[in-house]
């Protein structure tokens, strides 16, 4: 073992220099991290490694970057390259420094005689259950290259996926967002100037007029309340769903929801078809796919339905008649699991569904996106004209004497 010195800040900001003994740099880093210290700066004989201080602070490894990173080892291992050299060089490309360090954890853990797979299983949080499975059959296979090609084909179309997703759903956030600082700017500044100019006019003010700015007056007055109210309510919903029984009725309200429920579960029968398509091309077994596709939702309604399917088959059912007996896979995935089984081509079966759904998804959000927008635009403007006649009215009515 060597020494090292190290200098690293507590979540307190104060600076701790000291003294490290280990069998690399990157076991300083790991031990700092252990004890809540962020690393600044970690010296080795001359050589001083420079450190962000978000080095280690929850940078996510993005499907893109895992992509990245299956399809630069694929080629170097297929070239011969050795897997700790190929690993070393690739993590010198690698932007994310959360992400770079691991690789560098996991480079040290082969060299010390561990496997990829064992290695990469230390990290859970970075390769999740898929990658792991994934790799250890192509151990086992002795084609690790072909499953790492695999592996990146599957991290990229789920990087494309997500950002598709994202962007839907986006879009009525920013609306809703947007209605919200409207009605709190008019609220708050433009009606409060009106209300002093129609206390000064005297006039009888017209009856719209008044019944609007009753509801304002007591909207304002009972603002606490109403604001104590709303968090207390998020509140119990929040700690509701952390129950057993209040997640299982939420995620069932959200399937049943219009248009967000079929969105939902397209959106995961194109998941499920491409991951459990890559999943048995690599020769994962049926059963350990199925556990590993559970894992892949949070959704009890979605997951009682996969392990109900695994259960099934574990009784000796096929693969299409355990999907078809618990009511929630379509028809359409059944019968194309159907065809891939007496076929034998089901992996292709299930990246053809997989590629159905994801275009039944696009049309989906398509349309919630062709619906939103006029009608957001519509309460915005009854919403805006309320206001307005509200506001113009009593103007309008001494212009008539």
């Amino acid at each position: 073992m060597e020494s090292f010195e190290y200098t690293a800040q507590n979540l307190e900001g104060r600076e701790k220099k000291g003294r490290k003994k280990a069998e690399s740099e990157h076991e300083v880093y790991a031990w700092l991290n252990e004890q809540g210290l962020v690393p600044i700066e970690v010296k080795h004989a001359s050589k001083t490694i420079h450190l962000k201080k978000t080095m280690y602070i929850g940078n996510r490894t993005k499907p893109s970057e895992l992509a990245a990173f299956c399809w630069q080892l694929s080629t170097m291992i297929e070239g011969g390259v050795l897997i700790t050299e190929a690993i070393d060089t690739v993590a010198e490309d690698v932007e994310n420094l959360s992400f770079k360090h691991t690789l560098a954890l996991v480079s040290d853990h082969i060299k010390k005689g561990e496997s990829l797979s064992t290695s990469v299983s230390r990290y859970p949080k970075v390769f999740n259950k898929l990658f792991r499975a994934m790799i250890m059959a192509g151990e086992s296979s002795g084609s690790l290259y072909v499953i790492l090609e695999r592996l990146a084909e599957h991290f990229d179309r789920k990087d494309k996926f997500d950002k598709k997703l994202n962007g839907a759903l986006a879009y009525p956030v920013f609306t809703l967002s947007f209605v919200f600082i409207i009605l709190v700017i008019m609220m708050t500044l433009i009606v409060p100037k009106f209300r002093l100019i129609f206390d000064g006019m005297g006039n009888e003010l017209p009856a719209f007029t008044r019944e609007f700015l009753n509801f304002y007056d007591a909207a304002a007055a009972q603002i606490h309340y109403i604001v104590v109210g709303t968090a207390i309510i998020i509140g119990l919903c929040i700690a509701y769903n952390k129950t057993r029984q209040g997640h299982t009725r939420l995620c069932l309200m959200m399937l049943r929801m219009p248009m967000i429920g079929r969105l939902i579960v397209q959106a995961f029968i194109s998941t499920f078809c491409r991951t459990m398509a890559t999943l048995l091309a690599a020769g994962v077994s049926i059963i350990e796919a199925f556990d590993i596709l559970s894992e892949m939702t949070n959704n009890d309604v979605i997951k009682k339905a996969i392990l109900h399917s695994k259960n099934c088959m574990i009784e000796g059912a096929s693969i299409h008649m355990a999907l078809s007996g618990n009511g929630f896979f379509p028809n359409m995935v059944t019968r194309m699991v159907q065809v891939g089984e007496k076929t034998g081509s089901l992996p292709k079966s299930m990246n053809r569904a997989s590629i159905f759904y994801e275009t039944k998804m696009d049309a989906t959000i398509t349309t919630m996106l062709n619906l939103l927008g006029p009608t957001v635009i519509v309460v915005i403007g009854l919403i805006v004209l309320v206001i307005v006649v509200a506001l113009y009215l009593p103007i309008f009515s001494m212009s008539d004497f």
